[in-house]
C-alpha cells in the first residue's frame, strides 16, 4: 500500500464548482485520491506526510499538443513563418532514428514534468524508413520519466510531387501508415482508467496528408476505440492552401471527411470563423491552444474566449520545442492569459479559466476527464504541489492561483503521477536530468552534423 498525505497547503480542486481551500489536504492511496478537503487530514497514521505550508496543490497539468522529437532542433529557423520553418526543418527531421527520438523524448518529458505536467500527448509524424521503431522509443522514454502518455501515431502521405508541403522522401504510403498505426494500438494502447499509455491516431495536417488517409485513419480509430488528432487552422497559409486545393475552409474540409466529433481534438484552431466555432461546439470537437508557439511563428491569437463560451473543450499545449523553445507547460498558463487579453481585453480570461484549461480542459480533449484533471475523490492521484514561498511569489500569496498563473514559473515541492513521486524539491527523481541533457545534446549534434 502506498499512502501519501499532503496537508497545510492551499488547494484548487478545479472540480465542477471550482472548490478551493485556503488550507486543506489531499490524500492518495495506491494511485487514487481518497480524500480532498479543508484543514488537516485526520488519521492516516501509516502515511507518508508532506508539509504543504506555503504551497498550492492543483491537479497535474495536461499537455494536449507536442512534438517531442523537435527538441533536437530547438532554435532553428528562429524568424520563419510556419511553412518556411517546416521547409527548413524537414530535411533535418528526415535523419532522425530511434535513438535520437528516445533521447529527445526523455529530455522533453523530463522538462515537462519539472513544469508540472503529469500527462502529455505527443504527435510524432516523421518516420524515415529503416531507422528503427521510433514510436516504441518515445513510449519507453515516457515510462522512464513516469508521466502519463498519449502518443499519437502521426503520418504524412502528401509529398511535394502531389502538391503537399513535405518532401517526397519523408512521406509514407497509406498501407504502411495503417499497418504501423494498427501495430501501435495493439502493442501500446491501454484503455483502463489507470492507463499510463493511450495511443492516438493522428495524420499531420491538410497540407501533408491526402483525403483518403484522413478517411481511412478516422475509420481505423473508430473501429479500435481510440481518439483522433490533427493540426487545423493554424495559419492563413493553411487557409489559402485548403481554399485553393479543396474549395473549402479547413474546417469544412475535415468535417466532410469525418474529422469532427467527441473523439477528435485539433491543434491550434487559430483561424476559426464564427461558423467553424459553432461546428466545433455542436460536434464536441476539442482544441489544443498553443499560445507560445503561435506567437513564435507569428500565426495569430486563437479565439479562446469564444471557443469556451460556445462550449468547445479547450486545453493547453506546448507544441514542438522547435517552435516553443521553452518546452515546458507551466509557463503556458501565464502566456495564455496574456495573449487572450491582447485579443479581447483585460476581462477576456482570468487566472482560474486558464488553470481549468490546463487541467480539466486538457483532460476533456484527451478523453480522460473521468480519470484526471481535477482533485476529487475517486480520480487518479495526479497532483502538483507548487512552492509559492520564494521571492517571486511571496507578495502574491493572498491568492495562490493568481500567484501560480500570473507570477514567475513556480517550482514544484512535489509532483505525483498515479500516486508515485516524479518530482520532489524541484528536482526530477525518476531520471538524472543532467544525463538526459547530455544524451539530447549528443543526439542533436549528431543529427545536425556539428562537432562535439
Amino acid at each position: 500500500m502506498t499512502l501519501t498525505v499532503i496537508e497545510g497547503c492551499a488547494v484548487a480542486t478545479v472540480d465542477a464548482t471550482g472548490t478551493e481551500y485556503a488550507e486543506g489536504h489531499v490524500v492518495a492511496e495506491d494511485g487514487v485520491l481518497i480524500a480532498v478537503g479543508p484543514g488537516p487530514a485526520q488519521g492516516y497514521d501509516e502515511a507518508r506526510r508532506v508539509d504543504g505550508r506555503g504551497c498550492l496543490a492543483t491537479p497535474g497539468l495536461v499537455n494536449t499538443h507536442h512534438h517531442l522529437y523537435q527538441w533536437l532542433t530547438r532554435g532553428c529557423a528562429p524568424d520563419s513563418t510556419l511553412f518556411e520553418w517546416l521547409v527548413e526543418l524537414y530535411p533535418m527531421w528526415a535523419r532522425i532514428d530511434a535513438q535520437a527520438v528516445h533521447s529527445a523524448a526523455a529530455a522533453g518529458l523530463g522538462w515537462l514534468a519539472l513544469s508540472g505536467c503529469t500527462t502529455s500527448m505527443d504527435h510524432h509524424y516523421v518516420f524515415p524508413a529503416g531507422r528503427g521503431d521510433l514510436f516504441a522509443a518515445e513510449v519507453e522514454a515516457a515510462r522512464t520519466i513516469g508521466i502519463r502518455f498519449h502518443p499519437a501515431r502521426g503520418s504524412m502521405d502528401l509529398g511535394e510531387s502531389q502538391g503537399g508541403l513535405p518532401p517526397d522522401h519523408i512521406v509514407e504510403n497509406i498501407d504502411t501508415i495503417l499497418e504501423a498505426t494498427t501495430t501501435a494500438i495493439d502493442e501500446h494502447h491501454d484503455p483502463s482508467p489507470a492507463s499510463m499509455t493511450r495511443v492516438v491516431v493522428a495524420p499531420c495536417s491538410p497540407f501533408s496528408v491526402t483525403a483518403d488517409l484522413l478517411r481511412q485513419t478516422a475509420d481505423l480509430a473508430r473501429e479500435r476505440g481510440v481518439r483522433l488528432h490533427t493540426h487545423l487552422c493554424e495559419t492563413l497559409d493553411e487557409e489559402a492552401f485548403c481554399r485553393e486545393r479543396f474549395g473549402t475552409s479547413p474546417t469544412e474540409y475535415v468535417e466532410q471527411l469525418g474529422w469532427l466529433g467527441l473523439d477528435v481534438w485539433l491543434a491550434h484552431g487559430v483561424h476559426l470563423d464564427d461558423a467553424a466555432v459553432r461546428r466545433l461546439a455542436d460536434s464536441g470537437t476539442g482544441v489544443a491552444h498553443c499560445p507560445s508557439s503561435n506567437a513564435r511563428l507569428g500565426a495569430g491569437i486563437a479565439r479562446v474566449k469564444d471557443l469556451l463560451a460556445a462550449g468547445v473543450p479547450v486545453g493547453l499545449g506546448v507544441d514542438g520545442p522547435a517552435s516553443n523553445e521553452h518546452g515546458g507547460l507551466g509557463s503556458e498558463l501565464r502566456i495564455a492569459l496574456l495573449v487572450a487579453r491582447l485579443r479581447g481585453g483585460a476581462a477576456d480570461l482570468d487566472g482560474r479559466d486558464v488553470l481549468r484549461m490546463a487541467t480539466m480542459g486538457g483532460a476533456r480533449c484527451l478523453g480522460r476527464d473521468k480519470d484526471i484533471g481535477s482533485l476529487e475523490v475517486g480520480k487518479r492521484a495526479d497532483v502538483a504541489l507548487w512552492d509559492l514561498t520564494g521571492l517571486g511569489h511571496v507578495d502574491l500569496a493572498d491568492d495562490p492561483v493568481i500567484a501560480l498563473v500570473m507570477g514567475p514559473p513556480a517550482p514544484l515541492r512535489l509532483m505525483l503521477v498515479e500516486g508515485r513521486t516524479v518530482v520532489a524539491g524541484g528536482a526530477l527523481v525518476t531520471a538524472d536530468a543532467a544525463a538526459l541533457g547530455a544524451a539530447a545534446r549528443g543526439a542533436r549534434r549528431s543529427l545536425l552534423g556539428v562537432g562535439a
